[in-house]
């Protein structure tokens, strides 16, 4: 038992500071990028003006936004003033005001904005600690009298929608559900050179699963050779989420605990092999802790799990880290499982208790949804994406059929909405048998202390 808390203690102090590396202060708010170019805004203008999905007018034209990054464009990530966003401005006429805060503070900036009548209007909910436990502490409040889920404009969305209610109210709005939550990036180059199959052909011919993702990391492996197996601080859930039942989640509108089914107790066994078959690389005595996602790039390391954020940027960034030949595919497939699932995120938002432009937001996630809807618009917005990043078409094919797994078997982890210390508790312990501690023993310290956290949640919303 002292094992098995040292390494929450080590996994606690590591995930602390990669949250601080990863979503410290952005840049400040002159930092407004380049618009689109003027012939597409105008395309779509005359698209948003012309759709039936879009009605009304606002009178209020800004909604304010508090997040450690901007909606607008940026400078510094090479992106160009979004589609949605052109959308909202020649439609409606909107704005939005970025309020800047640190990831780590982000929450006790929103109390204090709530506190403060700064009128904050919307939060992101896409990190998924928010909800519910920012309803359940009436940080937000409903969006029903703002979004109709059943209207055409909202009907693909409805069902994800639906499954987040609470206490008979959507307190969440997706405006899509994401497929590009963690994917295996790897380096073709080193894959080839090694005499292994390319995990792209392996997912083309239907045979890219558990067991083909251990055989060729068993091929590759070779610490004394500097051969690296598995790298990164995501692949655990990744490689959890492919079961297709999250470790928490709503059911009937109440918080439901998933740990302890059989099928969580293969993929933590199945971790628990990697680990023991020397072929996770983070954390080992020959790695160390701290992750080497250039070791990709220099064909040290087979793979790095990771969300295909670190190729939403400038082509020259990702491909200095990982090289020319860089690719990615989906998590492998559980052989046992009924469908092909994968990590699913989300891009969603809350609205804001004492917000003053409810109507704004709800505008602007129309937009959103509009883009999506609109074929013409979408195409523009593809594209767009394929020149601020420098993507091939081989890569935003492979991100589209990755959305497509996302959309065909969504499920939505909740566990770190429940509390910080409930997800700190998850998100630690169901690490550890990627670091040699045997599932049966992180399950018997965890489970009936999650059942205490989520009845806590649960029992409030009973008496609401």
């Amino acid at each position: 038992m002292n094992r098995l808390k040292k390494i929450i203690s080590v996994l606690t102090v590591v995930s602390m500071s990669v949250s601080f590396t990863a979503c410290g202060e952005k840049t400040d708010n002159s930092d407004t990028g380049k618009d689109i170019d003027p012939a597409i805004r105008k395309t779509i203008s005359e698209n948003a003006k012309n759709s039936e999905f879009l009605t009304g007018e606002l009178e209020n034209k800004t909604i304010k936004w508090l997040a450690e990054w901007d909606i607008n464009s940026s400078n510094k990530s090479g992106k160009t003033t979004p589609a949605f966003l052109v959308a909202f401005q020649e439609r409606y006429g909107g704005n939005i005001e970025w309020h800047q805060c640190t990831y780590e503070e982000r929450y006790e900036q929103l109390a204090k904005s709530i506190n403060g009548g700064e009128g904050i209007d919307f939060f992101y909910a896409g990190d998924l600690d928010a909800f519910p436990k920012g309803v359940v502490r009436s940080m937000f409040v409903p969006v029903d009298d703002y979004i109709d889920f059943s209207s055409p404009l909202w009907a693909d969305v409805q069902e994800i929608n639906d499954s987040l209610m609470w206490n008979g109210s959507h307190y969440v709005a997706v405006p899509n559900i994401a497929g590009d939550n963690c994917a295996v990036i790897y380096n073709r180059k080193t894959v080839l050179e090694a005499g292994l199959q390319d995990p792209a052909e392996l997912y083309a011919k239907g045979e890219w699963n558990w067991n083909t993702f251990q055989d060729i990391l068993e091929k590759f492996v070779d610490p004394a050779n500097q051969r690296y197996g598995i790298d990164g601080w995501w692949f655990e859930f990744g490689l959890i989420n492919t079961i297709g039942i999250p470790p928490v989640s709503i059911e009937n509108g109440r918080l439901a605990n998933n740990i302890g089914s059989p099928d969580m107790e293969r993929v933590q066994n199945w971790i628990y092999e990697l680990y023991t078959d020397n072929l996770i690389a983070i954390g080992s005595e020959d790695y160390g802790w701290n992750s080497k996602p250039s070791y990709i790039g220099e064909g040290k390391t087979l793979f790095y799990p990771c969300g295909l954020y670190e190729f939403y940027k400038k082509s020259s960034d990702w491909k200095s880290t990982f090289g020319d030949d860089v690719f990615f595919v989906p998590m492998p497939k559980d052989p046992q499982a009924d469908e092909y699932y994968i990590p699913v995120g989300m891009e969603a938002y809350t609205f804001v208790k004492g917000g003053q432009n409810p109507e704004g937001v709800a505008k602007f996630l129309d937009c959103k949804r509009f883009v999506l809807e609109d074929e013409e618009t979408l195409a523009i917005a593809d594209n767009q994406m394929r020149e601020d990043y420098g993507w091939t078409e081989e890569m935003f094919e492979m991100k589209e059929s990755m959305q497509s797994l996302a959309e065909a078997n969504p499920f939505i982890d909740v566990s770190k909405g429940i509390s910080a210390d409930c997800g700190d508790l998850l998100d630690n312990s169901l690490r550890l048998t990627a670091r040699g501690v045997p599932w049966s023993e992180t399950y018997d310290s965890i489970y009936s202390v999650v059942d205490k956290y989520m009845s806590e949640v649960n029992e409030i919303s009973s008496s609401e």
